[in-house]
């Protein structure tokens, strides 16, 4: 198995730090409102590379976590009027409802910034002894850049092209530095914020520390994979590492891991441009099994371009691969015959070579768009090769590679039961009566077990209305 390392810029061949286990750590959301499809591709992307690990016999350890104190965060919640833990917890459990409908599994750890404040006072403590971290007079305290010899080895900057301050690093009090390339462990804190006492102020950390200490603790000082999307190597990933190597003196992640942007119709996202998309918006038109689909039929370092022309084409390109499983399961409930004749051994040998070519592009830096290749392959092969003569045994043997293929890549391909339509008017009938009466976790209830059987619904100024996904 080969895995591109941004630290080196080539392929490597994965070696785990302990044989038979992986320690993995994927930067996680700020939860301050709902997540975004750009969210949702490192989401996507680097659960299909822990259930392919799994697959390979890997015991992965998968730590990712919640950003969930943040300006942001204080922002929305100074408009609702309302303490940040609020929002931060309304929007964390949005986000597992958004992860649970694209069948994103759950880490292993979901840590949050804010439980983990004592080991970030830990690790500031240990980086000012080393002589790495400074305090300066409002109890603001900076890391030393240029203390870390290596700063600069992820993205490849030097530290001479970034002096005279570079923009992504400048804060409020940024005439207190030594150095304008140093960055913030813990600041002061402001009026109307949460905030924590420490020994130099009370305050909040930094955004780049949580990290740090969040894999420490849950996966120990060195891991083997560190992940999230390409804007975070310079500085977060870059100063990670310089927080971390400083502190526990030590590689801080052996491979480093980046999916490229998502773009818009061919421009960047953003909500000025009006292009901007929530994983709930996507909901309303398309089974959130489609996007997921769309997100692993280009390569995780190819920049991927949303549209609804490529939407259409993944929708199209997923319903072949469950119309297929669907023929299986009607043949096989229909079959004659039980056990395999050796022509269907044969074959069902023959079909095993797609699982070389499936494991083959897995095993070159995760090429999901080369997997899912070999996964049509497969359905085309099962297609032309099964008729109403076929053994339920081969039958059976064709589903379970088809089942196989697309569990690591996270697609659920047994169709979805069909609800009634009365069925579903009655649950639209009890949402209504539970709003009424204020009850909205019932309300929430029903939305979410009708967007499970494909139902979305949509509360217009007529009333409610309902489309099937």
């Amino acid at each position: 198995m080969k895995i591109y390392n941004t630290l080196s810029k080539q392929k490597e061949e994965f070696v785990p730090i302990e044989p038979g286990k992986v320690r993995m750590y994927v930067c996680g959301p700020t939860v301050y409102n709902l997540i975004h499809i750009g969210n949702a591709r490192p989401m996507i992307v680097f659960d299909t590379v822990r259930r392919y690990m799994e697959h390979k016999g890997y015991e992965v350890n998968y730590v990712s976590n919640f950003t969930d104190v943040d300006d942001k965060i204080i922002k929305a919640a100074i408009e609702e009027g309302v303490d940040a833990s609020v929002i931060s917890e309304r929007y964390i459990a949005e986000c597992k409802k958004d992860m649970e409908a694209l069948n994103v599994k759950p880490a292993t750890t979901h840590p949050l910034a804010t439980q983990e404040i004592c080991g970030m006072l830990d690790m500031i403590n240990t980086l000012i002894e080393k002589g790495h971290a400074y305090k300066v007079e409002d109890g603001t305290v900076y890391f030393r850049t240029r203390s870390f010899k290596e700063y600069g080895k992820l993205s490849h900057k030097n530290l001479d092209d970034l002096q005279g301050g570079n923009r992504s690093l400048l804060v409020t009090g940024a005439d207190q530095k030594e150095d304008s390339l140093d960055f913030v462990l813990w600041k002061p804190k402001k009026e109307g914020e949460p905030y924590w006492e420490s020994p130099w102020c009370d305050g909040r950390p930094g955004w780049h520390i949580e990290c740090s200490v969040m894999s420490k603790k849950y996966l120990g000082d060195e891991i083997d994979i560190h992940a999230g999307g390409e804007d975070l190597v310079f500085p977060h990933h870059e100063n990670e590492i310089a927080q971390s190597e400083a502190a526990n003196g030590k590689t801080f992640a052996r491979y480093w891991m980046h999916n490229a942007f998502l773009n818009i119709d061919n421009k960047k996202m953003s909500k000025s441009l009006g292009n901007f998309f929530t994983v709930r918006d996507i909901s309303e038109k398309y089974d959130l099994q489609v996007l997921r689909f769309f997100m692993l039929s280009a390569h995780y370092r190819s920049q991927l371009n949303f549209s609804a022309d490529l939407m259409e084409a993944a929708k199209n390109g997923l319903d072949r691969i469950l119309t297929s499983v669907e023929n299986l399961k009607y043949l096989q409930e229909n079959a004659k015959k039980e056990t395999l004749s050796e022509e269907e051994r044969a074959l069902l040998t023959e079909a095993k070579s797609f699982e070389v070519k499936f494991d083959e592009a897995m095993d070159d830096d995760f090429n999901t768009a080369d997997a899912i290749s070999a996964i049509f392959e497969l359905v085309k092969f099962a297609n032309t090769k099964t008729s109403a003569e076929s053994s339920k045994e081969f039958l059976q043997g064709l589903l379970d590679e088809i089942r196989l293929f697309s569990d690591i890549c996270g697609l659920i391909v047994d169709k979805k039961e069909e609800m009634l339509d009365g069925e579903i008017e009655a649950l639209i009938e009890e949402r209504q009566t539970a709003r009424k009466e204020k009850n909205f976790a019932r309300a929430d209830e029903i939305r979410d077990l009708l967007l499970e059987k494909g139902i979305v619904l949509k509360d217009t100024r007529e009333g409610v209305k309902w489309t099937r996904a």
